[in-house]
């Protein structure tokens, strides 16, 4: 780290001499550096070819432009050097008009080395306690910049103002993790111009994104058009499998909304599908020091992934498991079955969610009637009253699906649904 460097403006021929005889030993140690100027005008010239000048030491009365008016232009460049004005004139009107021009102290001639000393180290300590603030500044804006492409603006203002946020390591924790996925969109980006791909993907995110926001939530990734999420981390919510389940409902009044504007524009996009589920995961920073990662990793992130999946086999467009189901009083919504996943021995009860309104149709009450025929071994009048309920309402896929399972001799809640 090179020495502090100082630049002198004076038109007294002798000043120099004297100054660089009274620091000849720091100067000589590395300590302090001088640079000399004859007037303003000089040393603004100095100033823009030697940005690392720290400290100005300026008389008042030169040639060309005096002190005053270089404090002025000083003070408009708005950078963190300082100056400090050495002059004959140390009447309170001249102590005056420099302070109200942004001098930083004030000394005057003959200069009394002792105190020169003292206001040359005053003044160079300040500017280094000011330069470590600004950069603090900085780092808290750029850590705020990175983290909110993950969080909400006002959780990442906290995280930003937090450094330990940032290191390194994770922890085990329980959380609500929820995971989104765009259906058929494979086959539009290839029949579709890029250009309108990106502007479509772009907006639909956006809209998802800024709901997970809006319930706290953390966004950990997206993968072209799918979004993962999770909602108890990292900060701590007590609530986090209701604001999943809710942010989930949003999401999909969200989804259908843009997918019926697409549909009105003559673009086929499909529907958008939403995993959740509660669970015990590894949650931190994992990317490394040039990498910032903050995810999840466990069991409880690959079920939400694959409750995500199942809405295709079952005609759904929300799944959420029975440990979320659990956290989240008052929950709205019709059990689907349990389902045994790929890779999982033991069945996960899952659940269809749904708005206060949908939950109060008279269509619920009556799957709910047939679910529970379904679960208490009644398989003939199972598969009439879902056969009764795909009468009444063609456009139940879930209750449809459970009829055709009925049709093809399966009973029971057991659901066996191979998938990734």
């Amino acid at each position: 780290m090179s020495a502090p460097l100082i630049l002198v403006v004076d038109d007294e021929p002798d000043l120099e001499l004297l100054v660089t005889q009274r620091f000849r030993k720091q100067i000589r140690n590395g300590e302090l550096r001088f640079l000399f100027a004859r007037d303003g005008e000089e040393a603004l010239e100095i100033l823009a070819a030697e940005p690392d000048v720290e400290l100005v030491l300026s008389d008042i009365n030169m040639p060309r432009m005096d002190g005053l008016t270089l404090l002025a232009r000083l003070e408009e460049a708005d950078d963190d050097r300082r100056a400090v004005i050495i002059s004959a004139y140390g009447d309170m009107p001249n102590i005056r008009a420099a302070m109200n021009c942004g001098a930083f102290d004030f000394l005057t001639k003959p200069i009394a080395f002792e105190d020169l000393d003292a206001i040359i180290a005053k003044t160079l300590r300040h500017v280094q306690r000011y330069r470590q603030m600004r950069q603090g500044k900085l780092e808290a804006e750029r850590a705020r910049t990175a983290l909110a492409r993950y969080f909400s603006p006002n959780l990442a203002d906290q995280l930003a103002s937090n450094p330990r946020f940032m290191e390194l390591g994770g922890e085990r924790r329980v959380g609500t993790f929820l995971f989104t996925d765009l259906a058929n969109f494979t086959p539009l980006v290839e029949a579709s111009d890029p250009t309108h791909v990106v502007q479509l993907v772009n907006s639909y995110l956006d809209g998802v994104t800024q709901v997970i926001f809006a319930e706290e939530g953390t966004v950990v990734k997206i993968i072209g058009d799918a979004v993962y999420a999770m909602f108890g981390a990292p900060t701590e919510q007590a609530d986090h499998a209701r604001r999943a389940v809710d942010c989930a409902l949003a999401i999909d009044a969200f989804a259908r909304r843009f997918e019926a504007e697409q549909h009105a524009a003559g673009v086929k996009l499909g529907m958008t599908r939403i995993g959740v589920n509660t669970g015990q995961a590894i949650i931190g920073n994992f990317g490394g020091d040039l990498f910032f990662d903050y995810t999840a990793h466990g069991d409880a992130i690959n079920i939400a992934s694959r409750l995500e999946s199942v809405n295709k086999q079952l005609g759904t467009r929300l799944c959420v498991s029975a440990t979320t189901v659990a956290e989240v009083a008052g929950f709205c919504g019709r059990p689907v079955g349990e389902l045994v996943l790929k890779g999982r021995e033991q069945p996960l009860m899952a659940w269809e969610p749904l708005t206060a309104a949908e939950f109060d149709e008279p269509r619920t009450a009556a799957y709910q009637a047939a679910f529970d025929k379904l679960a208490g071994g009644d398989a003939l009048g199972a598969r009439q009253a879902f056969a009764g309920l795909v009468g009444l309402y063609g456009d139940d896929p879930l209750a449809l699906y459970h009829l055709q399972r009925l049709l093809a001799g399966e009973t029971g809640l057991r659901i066996d649904l191979p998938d990734k």
